[in-house]
């Protein structure tokens, strides 16, 4: 969408990995936004990174970088148990925060969270970057309007593979740091996009182990879901699957849609099934024109400026990410407690409201064990 604004002001928290994804995107976007800042504990990779990505301001301080720049978007891409303090810090500073997954750590501090928001006026968004697609943006669009009929079954898996070496990472496998395993860290981003398609979960009954790798977390979670719409959903979240793929089913009174990929998705991952005489259902399907572009990270970052220049308020809020991450905890109580967890029912002082473990892990933590 043409804007007749200056860029946009954008500085990035933390210039590890996946802050190159943010860089690149929003090199995509000339003229929207301009990467004004960068700042990591590293100041050697502060510089490394400022340099590649022509950035003119480079610190090892985020708080000063906050203090010494005008800035409008503030990227957070540090590991996870940093996202909570940082995100305060943007707002406080004036700007909105673009948080990596998982937001925060514990529902405690999505809670503290909104408190700052209140305070400040200030916004925290989430990245989840794989609603943005075009065909998952035209799913939703088809589920509001009813076309499809009623949600009635859903899968969603999230089937990766991660080595004993990949958690050698010192901060990996770790509940302190990374809130969980690939319940929080990696299936996350399925099960999101699953719920913003089928709207508000009702129940959960979930399982989770810690089969084979390395790690205090678990490496494997499988949870049954009840949607408050009547939907029957199963989830499953593993580190430990050769096969890497991520599948998403749904099953409407109308038809089919499948999504298999892996990272992120184009238009050729999607399948859609009529079912017996709604043959015109696969031609509202296919007549939409949105570009044909990955679910990457642009699509988010460019969603957020839309809104913004026409007034409205970007995605994805503090209260839809929490709702995502009530989820999670959902599942790790119900695991962990052997007990069906509803929704809501995580609340105040309850344990897996500050974290989510709960204090409830049925397994020894390895890594405290050999510290």
């Amino acid at each position: 969408m043409p804007s007749t604004r200056p860029p946009y002001r954008v500085a990035i928290i933390g210039t590890g990995g996946i802050a190159h994804a943010h860089a690149t995107a929003i090199a995509e976007l000339p003229g929207r936004a301009q990467l004004v800042a960068v700042a990591d504990v590293d100041r050697e990779r502060a510089d490394e990174f400022a340099s590649r990505f022509s950035v003119p301001h480079a610190s090892d301080d985020p708080q000063a970088m906050l203090e010494s720049q005008e800035l409008d978007l503030v990227h957070i891409c540090t590991p996870p148990h940093t996202h909570a303090a940082l995100a305060a810090a943007v707002m406080r500073a004036g700007a909105t925060a673009l948080v990596e997954k998982p937001t925060a750590l514990s529902l405690r501090e999505m809670d503290q969270l909104a408190a700052v928001q209140e305070e400040t006026g200030a916004k925290v968004l989430t990245v989840f970057q794989h609603r943005y697609g075009a065909a998952a943006v035209r799913l939703r669009r088809l589920v509001r309007t009813g076309a499809l009929g009623r949600p009635l079954v859903a899968t969603c898996e999230t089937l990766w593979y991660r080595s004993d070496e990949y958690f050698d990472v010192p901060w990996r496998g770790r509940w302190e740091i990374e809130g969980g395993g690939p319940t929080m860290g990696h299936g996350i981003h399925q099960f999101d996009l699953m719920l913003s398609v089928l709207g508000p979960w009702s129940a959960i009954s979930a399982l989770a182990d810690r089969q084979a790798r390395p790690t205090d977390t678990e490496d494997v979670s499988v949870a049954a879901v009840r949607f408050a719409n009547g939907a029957l959903a199963t989830v499953v979240n593993s580190l430990l699957s050769p096969r890497e793929t991520s599948r998403l089913r749904f099953d409407f009174e109308y038809a089919t849609v499948e999504l298999e990929h892996l990272y992120g998705y184009r238009e050729e991952h999607w399948r859609f099934t009529a079912a017996p005489g709604h043959d015109e259902l696969s031609e509202l399907w296919t007549a939409g024109d949105e570009p044909d572009v990955d679910s990457g990270h642009r699509l988010q970052i460019e969603a957020v400026f839309d809104a913004w220049d026409t007034g409205q308020e970007p995605g994805v809020s503090l209260e839809d990410a929490r709702r995502t991450l009530e989820f999670a905890a959902a599942t790790y109580a119900s695991a962990f407690r052997d007990a069906r967890v509803t929704a809501g029912e995580l609340a105040g002082d309850d344990p897996f409201t500050l974290s989510m473990d709960g204090g409830a892990v049925p397994w020894e933590r390895i890594k405290e064990a050999l510290a």
